[in-house]
């Protein structure tokens, strides 16, 4: 029984040790200091598509604080052409367009809301049931209405529909791409992403190089003539208009092709990303212990800095990370 009882205590205190002891990003060389950051006018205190919430319920979107309120009983659901979206948990969804505050419209959708996307006169509607919808915002009439999958649960990173020219692509909670022709009102293809039981919503969206670039958290499509999937563990995804860069939960940034045909890579031990930018010719990284990488697109080339950051919200906007009550510019 004393033998059972020190083995108890040893392994306690071998898991007490192994918690403690998590291994982190620490750079073999730090260049210097980031010059390009600071204390920020404003707090983020939520973030959704293309926009975040800031101190007061004001509305931090395209570079600017615009003249908006979100009432305490919503949530952001984001920006989108113009319009500044918020809905509460019963399916209660205010519009309000950012160049002019007076002009609001209202929709009583009586389901709770996961995202939306607007062009002109076109409401795409992603609800949490991960059954998606159009509307007419003028005469708030119902022009589509298509089931998918309940989701289990989800990531955080939802992605708002997105609407080109006659094609609405939602990008679904369970892993799918949905293309739906606006004009005729039916649906035209169903593409899988990729079929995890959890955590399976899109997170990222793009078209490429006439490809639908598409991701989840353990898989990456790219839908043109035909259909590529490759797997990876996947924290963020941006693109710079010629190829893909993605930063997994391993450390590692990858360029791809628009066909997930590798360019390069490098890792960073045990990093953790909390987003990337492209700016003039480099990428950039964001690092949780307080690091900005600065590499070059080809990934041959990086240099460390040390930047001042504290626990929060992750927000991107052009060429600035927000990170709570700080920023980070990447010039």
């Amino acid at each position: 029984m004393k033998i059972l009882h020190i083995a108890i205590i040893a392994f306690l205190l071998f898991a007490f040790s192994a918690c403690s002891s998590k291994e982190v990003f620490k750079p073999a060389e730090v260049k210097d200091d980031w010059e390009y950051c600071g204390g920020s006018d404003v707090t983020i205190e939520g973030v959704a598509s293309e926009a975040a919430l800031v101190e007061d319920r004001k509305v931090l979107a395209k570079g600017r604080v615009v003249d908006i309120i979100i009432p305490e009983d919503q949530k952001l659901l984001g920006y989108s052409d113009g319009w500044v979206m918020s809905a509460d948990i019963d399916g209660n969804l205010t519009l309000q367009y950012a160049a002019d505050s007076k002009m609001v419209e209202k929709f009583n959708l009586k389901r709770t809301i996961a995202t939306a996307g607007i062009k002109d006169d076109l409401l795409a509607v992603l609800f949490a049931s991960n059954e998606m919808a159009l509307y007419s915002i003028a005469d708030k009439s119902l022009l589509l209405k298509e089931q998918g999958d309940a989701p289990i649960v989800v990531n955080s990173k939802i992605v708002k529909p997105s609407i080109k020219d006659d094609l609405v692509l939602f990008s679904t909670l369970d892993g799918k791409v949905v293309i739906i022709n606006s004009q005729t009102k039916k649906k035209l293809r169903t593409v899988i992403v990729s079929s995890e039981e959890h955590f399976n919503n899109i997170i990222y969206f793009n078209l490429l190089d006439n490809k639908i670039i598409a991701a989840t958290g353990h898989k990456i499509l790219s839908l043109g003539e035909k259909e590529i999937r490759t797997d990876f563990d996947i924290r963020n995804v941006v693109s710079d208009g010629k190829n893909i860069y993605i930063a997994t939960k391993q450390g590692e940034i990858i360029s791809l092709n628009s066909d997930l045909q590798k360019n390069a890579s490098s890792k960073f031990p045990f990093a953790h990303f909390l987003g990337m930018i492209v700016h003039n010719q480099k990428l950039y990284a964001l690092e949780k212990e307080g690091y900005i990488i600065e590499l070059s697109k080809d990934l041959s080339e990086h240099a460390v800095y040390e930047v001042s950051i504290d626990d929060g919200y992750v927000y991107i906007d052009g060429k600035i990370f927000f990170v709570g009550d700080e920023y980070i510019s990447v010039e």
